[in-house]
């Protein structure tokens, strides 16, 4: 399954250790009170209490470890409404269709949820996709999630929401903590993370294998002797150190590399990614509270394609190097008592080339080969400014973007090296606005009403604008003329605490996407990307929480009418690709002793189509996952995990009645440590 990848310049990451801890003033967004807080050692300035004008959901440490499957993308899809491209987790799918959205925003398999690892944006910079296999859920501390859109602070690209995921440190971790578990497929997942606090500050190294020879994701009846086993072998590690420089000012560090290699439907369809990134951050607490940010990307992706009539490769992509460079500095200046301001420019550079060749099913020589890329960039400036009146605070924010899109060509070559095409593309760049605002009112100690609005930016990725791509037999073409999605949305919602350990939250939305970029049926096998008029979903969202003694209930429900626009189009009126307009799940846990964890999670996708013309039904599916852990002795526990107890059967893909399926019932067990 492993083949030789040509990447250059994978990164020597070091790190150094130690930090400091300290009290900071921070604006608590639940109280809407100023609130003295102890501060964590490596994390990030505190919120803003008007984040909570935006619909928000966090999950916690247990939430993201105590899933069926171990994977961080399950820990996510405990929110309602997130969504990948496909129904596939990140061993038995395309690596680039991990896409992340959330309100039923999609339509492609690019992310329109931005998702952050301690302020880092994680989309790879040729694809936009998440590289879930790296994101290993033990090494975080929790994640937050807010729905709706508005760049604001966090970047351009926030068209569904945010997704900030945070690193845990020794307080969290311990001084070891690791798990190897084995599955009844003899699948095997072993992970180790050290930690070390070193002064007043602390060093983290992480490493996780993941590896299985896989299910059959192809139906039974449509089996052939060529058909293969969705098997999977990836391996990630990070380092992670911060230093405090004095009392306010600490310096972060972070370093993480991966590899990836899957094999999807038939044998010889194998497809890889790899990479490394790197990150430094100053963060200071004191009076003039900032936060310096750089970082830089190095990927790589290689795929290949067979033919699902003579099952021999037709289509080999065999480098994709891509690179992703950035920072952000933000300064929050004292302004006065009750008030926040927040200014700061950020800045991405993407930068990436694909070659592939193009191979006859008949006689396995390459018939043509082809060359494309391009780079783009965004620098941002922005300003956000909360006051608190009481009971009400007002939040205001206006951001201001120029964006790039340039060097963009497309070369092929036939067998002989004579020249069939040879396209550069006009650079095109430009300045954007964007703004998001909102209001809460605390009615009493019980109940919440906020409102927001909000405007927000995409760029198309490098791959919409220049890649096409085959999931055969369709072909979808690449559009070198793509503009920038624009997104326009509101939502109001109340917060209702009757009860010591109830909360309730109810959510309205309605947000409208104008430009989106959707895979556009030309023909019965022919896509191409182009910009529709929009894509518009309005619906609810509603979440529950009850916590009493040993037991916790999580619950949440989402309700999208999405539909895609323009104007005579086949498709006007119909719902985006796989995007359903039903989810909903819930988490039942309970801790009868000190360290036991048992849970269960039921969770719900409505049916979705495959295509933007919905000719091809994806079903809808009831999944039933269950977790526990048993503490032993001196640190040890007794994991057991189960997938999909129902063996329930999940349509991922169905293109015209070819079938891929998800993942069967499965059953873990294993050992964790923690010392």
């Amino acid at each position: 399954m492993k083949r030789p990848i040509p990447f250059s310049g994978l990164l020597a990451l070091s790190v150094i250790s130690t930090t400091g801890t300290a009290a900071a003033q921070d604006l608590d967004s639940r109280s809407h009170a100023p609130n003295r807080t102890i501060v964590v050692p490596g994390r990030s300035l505190p919120q803003a209490v008007s984040t909570g004008a935006f619909e928000m959901q966090d999950l916690n440490r247990e939430d993201l470890i105590a899933t069926g499957s171990g994977r961080i993308e399950d820990s996510l899809s405990k929110i309602a409404g997130f969504q990948q491209f496909r129904r596939s987790d990140s061993r038995s799918s395309n690596p680039s269709a991990q896409g992340v959205t959330l309100r039923a925003l999609g339509g492609n398999a690019t992310s329109r949820a931005l998702v952050l690892l301690d302020g880092v944006p994680l989309a790879d910079p040729m694809f936009g996709y998440i590289p879930f296999s790296a994101i290993a859920p033990e090494r975080l501390s929790g994640a937050r999630v807010t729905r709706g859109g508005g760049s604001g602070s966090f970047g351009a690209g926030a068209l569904a929401g945010t997704i900030e995921l945070s690193s845990a440190g020794p307080d969290m971790i311990g001084n070891l903590s690791a798990h190897a578990l084995i599955n009844d497929r003899a699948e095997s997942e072993v992970s180790a993370t050290l930690a070390h606090q070193l002064g007043g500050g602390f060093a983290v190294g992480s490493g996780r294998w993941d590896r299985g020879q896989g299910f059959d994701t192809t139906p039974p009846d449509q089996r052939v002797p060529a058909t293969a086993r969705a098997r999977y072998d990836s391996w990630s590690t990070s380092l992670r150190g911060v230093v405090p420089l004095n009392d306010t000012v600490e310096l972060q560090a972070n370093g993480l590399m991966f590899e990836d290699y899957r094999t999807l439907r038939f044998n010889g369809a194998d497809s890889s990614s790899r990479g490394g990134d790197a990150s430094f951050r100053i963060v200071g607490r004191g009076a003039w509270s900032f936060d310096m940010l750089g970082y830089v990307q190095v990927r790589n992706f290689t795929n290949i394609v067979i033919s699902p009539t003579r099952f021999t490769p037709v289509l080999d992509q065999y480098d994709t190097p891509s690179t992703g460079i950035g920072g952000k500095i933000e300064l929050r200046p004292p302004v006065g008592k009750n008030q926040l301001l927040r200014l700061g420019v950020d800045y991405r550079r993407s930068n990436g080339k694909f070659y592939e060749s193009v191979i006859s099913a008949v006689s396995g020589n390459v018939t043509e080969r082809r060359i494309a890329g391009g780079t783009n960039s965004d620098l941002g400036l922005f300003a956000e400014y909360d006051w608190m009146f009481g009971a009400l605070t007002l939040t205001a924010g206006a951001r201001a973007d120029r964006f790039t899109l340039g060097n963009g060509f497309y070369a092929a070559r036939d067998a002989n090296g004579a020249i069939v095409n040879d396209d550069r593309f006009q650079d095109r760049s430009g300045w954007q606005g964007s703004f998001r605002g909102g209001a809460i009112y605390a009615l009493g100690d019980d109940v919440r009403l906020r409102a927001a609005a909000y405007t927000g930016l995409r760029l198309p990725t490098l791959n919409e604008l220049y890649r096409g791509f085959i999931v055969f037999p369709v072909v979808t073409q690449a559009n070198a003329d793509l503009r920038n999605e624009r997104l326009e949305g509101y939502e109001v919602g109340i917060d209702l605490l009757p009860a010591k350990g109830l909360h309730v939250s109810l959510t309205a939305f309605d947000n409208r996407v104008e430009h989106a970029i959707a895979n556009v049926s030309l023909a019965a096998n022919l896509r191409q990307r182009q910009n529709i008029d929009a894509i518009h979903a309005k619906g609810i969202e509603l979440g529950m929480k009850i916590e009493r003694g040993i037991v916790r209930l999580d619950a949440a429900l989402a309700y999208t009418e999405a539909v895609a626009r323009k104007a005579d189009a086949s498709f006007d009126g119909k719902r985006p690709a796989q995007t359903p307009a039903w989810t909903a799940g819930a988490t039942l846990a309970l801790s009868p002793r000190k360290d036991w964890s048992l849970s269960a999670t039921l969770r719900y996708v409505g049916k979705q189509f495959e295509d933007d013309l919905e000719t091809d039904v994806l079903p809808s599916a009831v999944t039933v996952d269950a977790y526990a852990r048993i503490p032993l002795r001196a640190g040890a526990s007794l994991v057991l995990r189960a997938e999909n107890l129902t063996d329930e059967n999940i349509v991922t893909r169905n293109q015209s009645g070819s079938i891929d399926l998800g993942t069967p019932r499965t059953f873990w067990v294993g050992f964790a440590l923690k010392i």
